[in-house]
């Protein structure tokens, strides 16, 4: 089992939860902006995490993964229920919708790395946690936008690439939303470990994700000011 600390535990638990938690609500109070009242009628529109967590995505998954020391953490949160067809402009407002929620998490990690400017504020006693926390949601929130714009519904970026492609392309890759939870766990966890058992690097999932989230990172942090 690793070795994992209540300190550990205290800097990932709060940056996770405030991340999949604004992500969520970010994708209903969309949809309500845009026409859609499902999710605010049922509570979803919310800052509360226990609204959004799913048991076996939010906590049974990425605890199993940890816990078989797999080289890759994978988790998701309770989607919140959007009827698109009470959008305005259906197709267009998924677009937005489905964009909602990494905008958001771009935001946040934009506010973290700008907080790094006030921690000669916080008490000594707190500087050197506030700091890993500051840290941890910068990449938590960064990797969640990137991983959630991956062309594959359900995911964000799946239902962005519905609304915006052509239809000779758009309804065969919204008919994979079912299957969409069964091709991720294969491209992220079992073909990587084919590969191991070939010789081969087939984790090309991965290397997509630390190219994309390491430009973001460097982008926000020289944007807010910690890079020169």
């Amino acid at each position: 089992m690793p070795n994992i600390s209540a300190y550990d535990i205290s800097i990932w638990v709060l940056p996770l939860v405030i991340a999949i938690t604004f992500h969520e609500a970010a994708h209903g109070f969309a949809a309500r902006q845009l026409g859609d009242n499902t999710a605010w009628q049922l509570g979803r529109v919310s800052l509360n995490p226990l609204k959004h967590i799913d048991p076996f995505g939010t906590i049974l998954l990425p605890a199993v993964l940890l816990l078989s020391h797999s080289p890759f953490l994978f988790g998701y949160a309770k989607p919140v229920p959007v009827n698109f067809r009470n959008l305005r402009n259906p197709r267009l407002d998924m677009v937005w919708v489905a964009l909602a929620g990494p905008i958001m998490n771009i935001l946040l990690a934009a506010l973290a790395a700008l907080a790094f400017h006030l921690i000669a504020y916080v008490p000594t006693g707190a500087a050197s946690w506030t700091v890993d926390n500051l840290k941890n949601a910068l990449i938590i929130n960064i990797v969640l936008a990137v991983f959630n714009m991956l062309p594959i519904p359900p995911l964000d970026g799946g239902r962005v690439a519905v609304g915006l492609l052509p239809n000779v392309i758009a309804i065969p890759l919204s008919r994979l939303e079912p299957y969409g939870m069964l091709i991720l766990i294969g491209f992220i966890i079992i073909l990587p470990m084919l590969g191991t058992q070939l010789g081969l690097n087939l984790d090309f999932i991965s290397q997509i994700l630390r190219t994309a989230t390491g430009f973001i990172l460097n982008w926000l942090l020289l944007l807010t000011g910690n890079l020169s």
